[in-house]
């Protein structure tokens, strides 16, 4: 089989058969001029005007000819051997060779004038010509040995439905070993079959359109000196040689290329694993669990190949029994995004402390987004539940909204978002409230969990509420159906934060654990012994222990001669009881915090809240919704 035609084939071969032709061409016209010129000086040639002998004037460019096949120099020095016979035609010379002398004369005056004008170009011409006049070889004369033998890269050359071997270059025999010619490549080229290279090799017959396998991990022998496993990437192209089809297989090493991308990918997978790391760690470890809530909460960072987001969650315990639920999300990946969210979820459990609306732990937020970084910003929803009153009271700064299912199982979804989202500044947020009663539900999450690229967001959050009106069992439960419903895996291409909380219809012996006792004041000399024996009848009748109930009077007395003192009417005394501790509360219609401050000694005031502080287990005061305030203390109950 003969692939010496298929050579022609290659880049630029085109362009070089071109430019040989018209070299040929050039070289025959200027033969063709030379023989007019002996024909029309009647047979003398110019040997003849010098006194030479025509042999040894003629031969050597005929030589010369002949062997360069009608190059460049020869036709030259036939026009300076006419111009020396013009030049005795001129001083007297044969008559026959006048007219040609006097012809070639004005060719090489014009010449002149020519060469002239263009400042030597004519030269540069000429000099063009003799380089190429020095090509003796045409590409059409190389071989597949000429072509590929010589190529670093391993080649290879089959034909037939069989892939018989009709050529392999030394660096495929360097990598492979020697083959046989004319062996069929599934006995004689075992590693092709290994690579899975013949069905490809097959379609490419078929279709006559080259085919590529990217990066194929190729062993190295085991006496070479390098121990690594080499990667080549292999390209089959169709050629036709003497009516024949054949293949052939090159491969390129790409071994540094795999190697540097999978240094980048060791690279990329360390900084993700040091950005969930640090996600992780400023998320809580522990969910704080309240007294009247069961809580839940779930993190998934995005697929493997995506960077971490700025998702969080948090819940607070505030005292007197209500309870702070956080989620955001910061804009943008990566460790940047992880850091931003940890500053934000501690601003946001020191702002919790201060006891403060939702609305104006959003503005405290904003404030201090903006100072963090002013290019991020991030969406959040803060919501307290207070057990008292069964209300979910929030504010959200651009986040998707909350969804509250009651107890016969009807799904509600928070009004639209009551602020824009943190760090764009300027805005006044505003704080809603959700009705969730004894049975009630509620879920918190991330844009991550509805957010889809081919669907609107709305449609996600209505599937949110159907697969969450259906969702049943423990938080822990709730969360992973959310997320087997809405399609959340583990490739996921978006972080996603889901906070589950319930607020369970205490019946049956768990109901005796959770008792509510109020009482109305209305201020006077009375209130203060009214509130005294309130205290201690219930606390009897709670079954408290002697010295627990002497505690609990004495906050409550303490509570209510501050509010008689320092707050205006109306007044209430609620005292309320968990399974795990016992809250006294006073709430009064004056809206001045208390605080706790040294009394002297002289003073005959100004010890209450010391003395309250002194004995309790925690304390606090914040305002009410109606223009007031609320001073609570609490007591961790015995345990059995």
């Amino acid at each position: 089989m003969n692939f010496t035609r298929w050579s022609a084939r290659l880049p630029g071969t085109q362009r070089r058969n071109s430019a040989a032709q018209a070299a040929r061409a050039a070289a025959a016209q200027a033969q063709q001029t030379s023989g007019g010129t002996s024909e029309d000086t009647g047979g003398t040639g110019v040997a003849e005007a010098d006194g030479d002998d025509p042999a040894e004037a003629d031969g050597p460019a005929d030589d010369d000819a002949r062997q360069n096949a009608g190059n460049v120099p020869a036709a030259r020095a036939d026009r300076r051997r006419r111009g020396a016979s013009d030049g005795e035609a001129e001083s007297g010379g044969p008559p026959g060779r006048a007219g040609r002398s006097s012809r070639t004369k004005s060719r090489t005056n014009a010449e002149s004038a020519g060469r002239g004008r263009v400042g030597g170009a004519g030269g540069s011409a000429g000099e063009a010509q003799t380089s190429s006049a020095h090509v003796t070889r045409s590409i059409d004369a190389l071989s597949v040995h000429d072509l590929l033998g010589q190529v670093p890269a391993l080649a290879a050359v089959v034909h037939g439905p069989d892939h018989r071997i009709a050529y392999v270059n030394d660096a495929y025999t360097a990598v492979f070993g020697a083959r046989t010619q004319g062996e069929a490549a599934r006995d004689a080229l075992p590693e092709l079959v290994e690579l899975g290279l013949l069905p490809l090799m097959d379609q490419v017959l078929r279709s006559g359109k080259p085919r590529t396998v990217k990066s194929r991990r190729v062993p190295r022998s085991a006496d070479a000196r390098d121990s690594r496993d080499a990667f080549y990437t292999f390209t089959c192209t169709p050629i036709t040689a003497d009516g024949e089809n054949g293949v052939l297989i090159f491969a390129a090493e790409v071994t540094d290329q795999v190697e540097a991308a999978e240094r980048l990918r060791a690279s990329e997978r360390r900084q993700r694993e040091a950005a969930v790391t640090l996600q992780r760690s400023l998320l809580p470890q522990e969910l704080e669990q309240p007294d009247d809530l069961r809580v839940a909460a779930t993190y998934q960072p995005g697929g493997t190949e995506a960077a971490v987001g700025g998702d969080w969650y948090d819940v607070i315990t505030l005292g007197a029994g209500r309870t702070a639920l956080v989620i955001g999300d910061v804009m943008g990946r990566g460790v940047r995004a992880a850091a931003v969210m940890g500053q934000l979820r501690t601003a946001v459990r020191a702002y919790a402390r201060l006891d403060l609306p939702p609305h104006e732990v959003l503005q405290l937020l904003d404030g201090l987004a903006a100072e963090i970084d002013p290019s991020q910003i991030a969406t959040c929803v803060y919501a307290v539940h207070d057990p008292n009153e069964g209300l979910l009271h929030y504010a959200s700064a651009g986040h998707p909204p909350i969804i509250v299912r009651d107890a016969e199982g009807n799904v509600q979804q928070a009004p639209e978002p009551t602020g824009p989202p943190l760090g764009t500044g300027g805005w006044v947020h505003a704080s809603c409230s959700l009705p969730l009663p004894p049975g009630g539900s509620a879920v918190l999450y991330t844009d991550g969990l509805v957010e889809r690229r081919d669907a609107d967001i709305d449609t996600g959050v209505s599937m949110l509420e159907q697969a969450f009106a259906g969702a049943t069992g423990s938080p822990d439960i709730v969360c992973d159906r959310l997320l087997r419903s809405l399609g959340i895996t583990a490739e996921h291409d978006d972080d996603v934060a889901v906070l589950v909380l319930q607020h369970p219809a205490r019946t049956g012996p768990d109901a005796e654990l959770f008792h509510n006792a109020a009482l109305d004041l209305l201020g006077g000399t009375e209130a203060a012994p009214r509130a005294r024996a309130f205290a201690t009848g219930v606390l009897s009748s709670w079954r408290f222990p002697r010295e627990l109930q002497d505690l609990g009077v004495l906050a409550a007395s303490e509570l209510v001669a501050n509010s008689l003192q320092h707050g205006t009417p109306p007044m209430r005394l609620r005292l309320r009881r968990t399974d795990r501790r016992l809250i006294v509360e006073v709430t009064d219609g004056d809206e001045h915090l208390p605080r706790q401050r040294c009394a002297e000694a002289v003073d005959e005031a100004g010890r209450g809240i010391s003395i309250v502080a002194t004995i309790a287990a925690a304390w606090g005061s914040r305002r009410t919704p109606d223009g007031g305030k609320s001073v609570w203390c609490e007591f961790a109950l015995p345990t059995a």
